[in-house]
């Protein structure tokens, strides 16, 4: 498993829970996004930000270039099928999945 791999935020979930939507390649999860979150500006300003998503969390922001370059490399190297399998069965974060 990888350190992270990268998602889209396309929804805030639960503002008090600092939860959020993230799509990774079709795949939907909830996320925390406190470490990513900007204190002073509100959650939906996080909505089209690329994400790194490890173990239910967003660790930190990257921008789309990033994103796209590392989820080349997953494929390349095997990875990716893996990652997408464990993000869809749940077992790549603790909370869950998003509808």
């Amino acid at each position: 498993m990888c350190l992270g791999i990268p998602g889209r935020i396309v929804a805030i979930s639960d503002p008090d829970a600092m939860l959020a939507v993230v799509d990774v390649s079709g795949v939907r999860r909830t996320v925390d996004v406190v470490c990513v979150a900007q204190e002073s500006a509100p959650l939906e300003e996080l909505i089209g930000v690329w994400v790194l998503v490890h173990v239910g969390f967003a660790m930190s922001r990257i921008d789309e270039e990033e994103a796209a370059a590392t989820l080349k490399v997953l494929a390349e190297i095997g990875e990716m099928d893996g990652e997408m399998e464990a993000l869809r069965t749940g077992s790549l974060d603790l909370l869950p999945q998003a509808n």
